[in-house]
This record gives structure tokens, sequence and C-alpha cells, in this order.
């Protein structure tokens, strides 16, 4: 068969979490010609015509989409499956509906909230009105991007002063892609859970746990940018990856796992996807994000979740790809997608 294999275009000197997305092109390619299809790379940035024409020469019978960032904006995710799905060409993951509603942080939750799925508090800057800062502790997000962009310790702000968490929102801004929110903080466990298809019943591989060890009373214990990406830093070194659990989580981990299929039902997800989850001190699960296309390489959460189950690349790839069938009717409310509801239930 052959494959066209849609990624970022990406300037030479492009941050880690940014380039990470051309080591994954590469490894699918190397899988995909494992398994025997022919099989070309195609960058794509914000020109959708030039995209377009590259795609009517290589005339794929699918295209497999990596795309992530095009030309570094988080925010452009879903220009890859609306054009494809203009072109009438079969395609790897999420739809458009999908991936614009789940890239979305904002988006994602109001669904999530309406469809009485648990997840954090959050204040929008943008509302309209003001609204009060009633956790204890926030932390402030980008709305688009994603691999943590922009989260480090200084992300975490007190709560109960809605005029400081507004202005600090306001500093950070540009820093998080020109939109961001903050975020109640779940006190308690990270934890992220890896879905593979097909079918709208998928398989929900090994649950990991990050943990966060030694860090200080004073250090933030989320997974910050820092701890994904700069290798020598005491955040990368100090939240491993687990998936043995003693006997007593496996109630949480069922949760975890229904919550995971809860997610993959709602915004009607295909092929492959992750969901992101803090427990807090009493063990209530919170879904804090849902990534509809995850990284694919072979040291990221994903593939480390489907190496636990027996997994390796070449299976996982041909798996997706058997996973193109249109996504599941049902859909949320579009005026969900209108004014922030205050994040509040």
């Amino acid at each position: 068969m052959r494959v066209a294999i849609l990624h970022d275009r990406l300037p030479e000197d492009a941050s880690p979490d940014l380039s990470d997305n051309l080591v994954q092109a590469r490894e699918v390619r190397d899988a995909l010609i494992e398994l025997d299809h022919e099989v070309e790379t195609l960058a794509m940035g914000e020109d959708s015509a030039n995209t377009s024409h590259e795609l009517a020469r290589i005339r794929p019978e699918v295209v497999f989409n990596l795309i992530e960032s095009p030309s570094g904006q988080g925010r452009l995710i879903h220009l890859a499956p609306a054009l494809l799905e203009s072109l009438r060409l079969p395609y790897t993951g999420a739809d458009n509906y999908a991936m614009a509603c789940t890239s979305n942080k904002l988006t994602a939750k109001r669904i999530m909230r309406e469809a009485g799925l648990p997840t954090p508090d959050w204040i929008n800057p943008d509302s309209g009105r003001l609204q009060k800062a009633e956790a204890s502790r926030y932390i402030i997000k980008s709305v688009w991007e994603h691999g943590s962009v922009g989260l480090d310790d200084d992300s975490m702000v007190l709560g109960g002063d809605t005029h400081r968490l507004l202005f600090e929102m306001k500093l950070r801004r540009q820093i998080l892609g020109g939109e961001c929110f903050a975020e109640a903080f779940i006190e308690g466990r990270e934890f992220n859970l890896s879905l593979l298809g097909p079918g709208i019943e998928p398989e929900v591989l090994p649950p990991a746990e990050i943990t966060f060890e030694g860090f200080a009373p004073d250090m933030a214990r989320v997974v910050g940018y820092r701890a994904k990406w700069v290798a020598d830093s005491y955040e990368f070194k100090n939240t491993p990856r687990v998936f043995d659990f003693p006997r007593e989580d496996q109630g949480l981990l069922n949760q975890l796992i229904e919550l995971s299929l809860d997610c993959w039902r709602l915004f009607g997800l295909r092929g492959w996807a992750r969901v992101d989850f803090r427990v807090d001190l009493t063990g209530r699960p919170w879904i804090l994000e849902v990534n509809a296309n995850p990284c694919l390489t072979h040291d990221a959460g994903f593939m480390a979740a489907a190496q636990r189950a027996g997994l390796n690349l070449k299976t996982v790839v041909d798996r997706i790809l058997n996973d193109l069938g249109p996504s599941i009717e049902r859909r949320p409310d579009l005026n969900l997608l209108g004014d922030d509801l205050g994040g509040r239930p």
C-alpha cells in the first residue's frame, strides 16, 4: 500500500518538543517499510495548497497523519485532518472535529464537564466575568500548546486572589502560545492511560504512573517542560514512569480505564490516544487532558505502555492503519464550543 506520512514543517533550530515530531516520522516510516508498504514523507506548514499539490503527486492510498504543530503552532493541528477530508483521502487518527475539540483544552474540558466526566475547575481570563478562585492552588496552562510548553514551577499560583491570578495569566500569555487558563491544581498522583484501536472499544494499554522522586516540598509535582525535554535536569531524571502497582490500587486503575474509554467514545477517537489524569488525596480521579495523537517515538509514554503490553512499533502502526473507519456519530452539543461556561458544575 502506498502511504504518505504527513509531519510538521519545522526550522532547523526547532525546540526539542517540536523537533521530536521528525524523529517520530522517521520511526513510523521505518515501521511502515517493515510492513512492506511504499512510503513517502511530506512536511506540512500553513500552505495547504502546496500540501494538496504534493499529495496529488504522491497519490497515496492512505495518509499517516503525524501533524502536531504546523509552523510551530498547536492551534493549527486540525488543519491536516480538515484538508485530508476535503481531498477525500483516508487517513489515520482522529478526525477534524475530534482533533479540534481535544487540542483546545478549554473546549475539551467544557465537553467533558457537560458529559459528566470529572475534570478540575478552571478560570478563563476571557470569559467576560469575574470568577472566584476557590481552589488553594492553580496551575496556568496553554489553551493550545502541548508537550508541557511553558509549564514550570512558576506556573503554580496560590488561589483566593482572583485579581492576582488574572494578572499572572496576562503575564504568561505570550510564552503559552497567546492563550492560557488557570486550572485548579489537584494535589496527589499523576497517571496517563494509552489507548490503541481499532474500533470504538479500543485496547487500553497498561496504566502508567509518573512518580516524583525526591522532590523538595517547594517543588511543583507536575510533569513540566524540563521533566519532558531537558535530559540533564533534575525533573527529567526524577520523574520515572512506573507500571507496577499494589493490589489495593486495582479499583482506582479500573476507574481510570473506564474514564479513558469514556473519553474515547465521547470525542469519537480512533487509531491511538492518551488520557492524562491526576488522582487527589481522597483517591478521586480527575481528567486533565485528552491527547488524540500522542507521540509514537520509542522513548515516549505511549510506546512505553505498548511495549509493556508486548507490542512493538510495527504492530502498533499496523493496528492504527486498520482503524480508518468513520468516527462514531455521537457528538457533544456544538453550543459548548461558544463562550466559557465558567468552569463550575
